[in-house]
């Protein structure tokens, strides 16, 4: 086929493990700490503990995927082999949903920590921006993209380090175990969509599965790496974060890691200005692995024929869905005049849970339906890492669904009118 050029494979491990901590780093940023506001430091611990056992076994269980179906659908690819064409539409509307609203929060708390430099420059106005310049970086090449993002993880993760340094010297135990669970277990489950935000989007890695060198080989080392690197650093932030000052003052704002250090050093010392202005390395290497991310699942969804044609072209010169990005940063603009940074959360959150339900069911459907299906990394102790992530990904959509019934409506309604008009059209067609 010559209309349409292909995706180019050039990736490597480093870049997979800086797309995986890239994608997910600025959740250790600003976000999670809303679950104080609803948990208490002691309840979103215990919410972070679940969602770290969740991620883990659900991270080995979708390598298994990955690295057996290396599809730029991700989800989208493995539901559609295992469950057929409805359980693809559901997959592709979760993970779009997901990846869709992620970036919003993320240019949300760019715009704030810009504004928390410059008091001037209006927050809505620094996000829209972001969405211009970023998938301007992202039309000009994967291996382009993928540098530029390897680049700003490892300062955004210099800088977490930089962080824990800076803060240790004032961590006070009293103040982290101060009113640690003032809603009881109530508050654990609350917290559970803030407590994802410290990894969600690290499958996003799936969705460049086209474009890896050996990607059997190559995808199991990004994803274990990734998970490792995540793992060390949102336990270190979160401990030191809440032991430095009275935890109720960082409960409800964008920015709560330069308020932490400015409440060990004072407002006024150059390194508090310092270190939000490198702080946007962090939300600057999510935001920009997102847009990596979203385009390449509009692209994939496009392709198989569940979204607009046009939507899967690729740049001749480039190799990269041009038109797909152009459309994801449509929709993030949109959510950003219509939602606040926790309604974005929890809807992203909403539709990484359905995801990962899908795909852990998909697999296990898979395993069944497919034995002989090449398996470069299987899952270890089958079938009970895969059983734990799914257990784990029922009760986190029971807990967001019982706390936002509202936004938990929105998101179902709209799923379930596009599984009818799915159905019909389907038996309507040719």
């Amino acid at each position: 086929m010559h209309g349409n050029p292909s995706l180019k494979k050039v990736l490597r491990p480093v870049h997979l493990w800086a797309l995986a901590v890239g994608l997910v780093i600025s959740g250790e940023y600003f976000g999670w700490n809303l679950g104080w506001a609803v948990a208490g430091t002691g309840g979103f611990l215990i919410a972070t503990i679940l969602v770290t056992i969740f991620y883990v076994t659900f991270i080995f269980s979708f390598t298994e995927l990955t690295a057996a179906i290396p599809q730029a659908g991700g989800p989208f690819a493995y539901a559609y082999k295992a469950l057929g064409p409805m359980g693809g539409l559901i997959a592709a509307y979760a993970t779009l949903v997901e990846f869709l609203l992620a970036p919003p929060a993320v240019a949300f708390a760019l715009g704030s920590y810009v504004h928390f430099l410059a008091p001037a420059l209006p927050v809505l106005g620094i996000a829209i921006g972001c969405y211009i310049v970023f998938t301007i970086i992202n039309f000009l090449g994967i291996k382009e993209s993928v540098v530029f993002s390897l680049v700003v993880t490892l300062l955004a993760v210099a800088e977490l380090l930089l962080f824990m340094g800076v803060v240790a010297p004032g961590f006070k135990w009293e103040n982290f175990n101060r009113d640690s669970m003032p809603f009881g277990w109530g508050g654990v489950f609350a917290a559970l969509p803030f407590a994802i935000w410290f990894y969600l989007a690290i499958e996003g890695v799936a969705m460049v599965a086209e474009e890896v060198r050996d990607p059997q080989r190559t995808i199991p080392r990004g994803y274990i790496y990734g998970i490792v690197t995540l793992v060390l650093l949102a336990f270190g932030v979160m401990f030191f974060t809440g032991g430095v000052t009275n935890w109720h003052n960082l409960a409800h704002i964008d920015y709560p890691l330069p308020e932490a250090i400015s409440a060990v050093l004072g407002k006024q010392n150059s390194w508090t200005k310092v270190f939000a202005g490198i702080g946007l390395f962090g939300l600057v290497s999510s935001f920009h692995g997102v847009i990596i991310s979203y385009s390449r699942q509009v692209y994939a969804v496009a392709r198989d024929g569940y979204l607009p044609a046009v939507l899967a072209r690729v740049n001749s010169r480039h190799r990269t869905p041009h038109v797909a990005m152009i459309a994801g940063g449509i929709v993030g603009i949109l959510a950003l005049c219509i939602f606040n940074t926790g309604d974005v959360i929890t809807l992203s959150a909403l539709g990484a849970v359905v995801m990962y339900i899908i795909s852990m069911i998909s697999l296990f459907v898979l395993r069944r339906k497919q034995p002989g299906l090449e398996r470069p990394f299987k899952v270890p102790l089958y079938p009970w890492f895969p059983l734990i992530a799914l257990i784990l990904a029922v009760v986190c959509l029971i807990a967001i669904v019982w706390y936002n019934l509202f936004l938990s409506l929105i998101f179902f309604g709209a799923l379930a009118l596009l599984m009818i008009l799915f159905a019909v059209f389907r038996r309507s067609g040719p």
